[in-house]
């Protein structure tokens, strides 16, 4: 079992929520409950009970197959999914970037997203309901736009575009918003942190882009803390 193999399996085996750790990865390599179904021989019922914590823990061989089944899926599709996490997979809090990615133990809603950080919505409230997040990018917005080279912008998202942009150090709002409009992927939501007034333009550029933006004034610290227990 390889590196990126173990760390699935291991997060499983320790979470405490294993099945939504597993809904997780599948999710993450685009699996239906249909197709894992198939390729480990488990009723898509059973997936679903695993996934929804009605069934107890899996144990060391279900998890197992589980892993190996994601793998030989992607496989057939060209690996696109394993290349990916991969390359993100050992990348740790670097206090030195301009950046930070955090992936969620589960993925949440927008609205979910909402509520812990006690969130004020600025556009586009009725997506909030739509979205699925795996992880949230925090980002010193200064920096990002002084340091950051283009060809670096992808980096940003981890293993993964579902995810929610945090600028901190925002003077109007405007300048994120931007960024992410010529940009050519876009995050699912964006967080400008601690800011009352946000620039006019960049609502009408969230609303162009229909992304989710939203304020919060809970201390950074404190957004974090909570989000690090899902």
């Amino acid at each position: 079992m390889d590196e990126l193999a173990e760390k699935i399996a291991g997060e499983i085996a320790l979470s405490e929520s294993p099945g939504s750790v597993m809904k997780k990865w599948r999710e993450l390599f685009g699996v239906t409950q249909a197709e894992l179904s198939g390729a480990i021989k488990i009723s898509a019922s059973t997936i679903s009970d695993y996934e929804s914590n009605r069934r107890l823990s899996p144990g060391v061989a279900i998890i197992k197959r589980f892993v190996g089944a994601l793998f030989g899926i992607d496989e057939s599709r060209g690996s696109t999914v394993k290349a990916s996490l991969e390359k993100f997979a050992g990348q740790q809090k670097n206090e030195e970037l301009p950046y930070i990615i955090h992936d969620f133990g589960m993925p949440i809603t927008g609205s979910d997203f909402n509520r812990i950080i006690e969130g004020k919505v600025i556009a586009n409230p009725n997506q909030l309901d739509n979205i699925k997040l795996f992880g949230y990018t925090k980002l010193d917005s200064l920096r990002i736009i002084l340091e950051m080279q283009p060809a670096d912008y992808p980096k940003l998202f981890g293993s993964t575009t579902e995810r929610v942009f945090i600028f901190q150090n925002v003077s109007t709002g405007r300048s994120p918003l931007v960024v992410i409009r010529v940009a050519p992927i876009k995050p699912r939501i964006v967080v400008i942190h601690n800011l009352t007034n946000i620039d006019k333009l960049a609502v009408k550029i969230a609303q162009i882009e229909k992304i989710p933006l939203l304020t919060s004034k809970l201390s950074m610290e404190e957004i974090e803390a909570r989000l690090s227990k899902v």
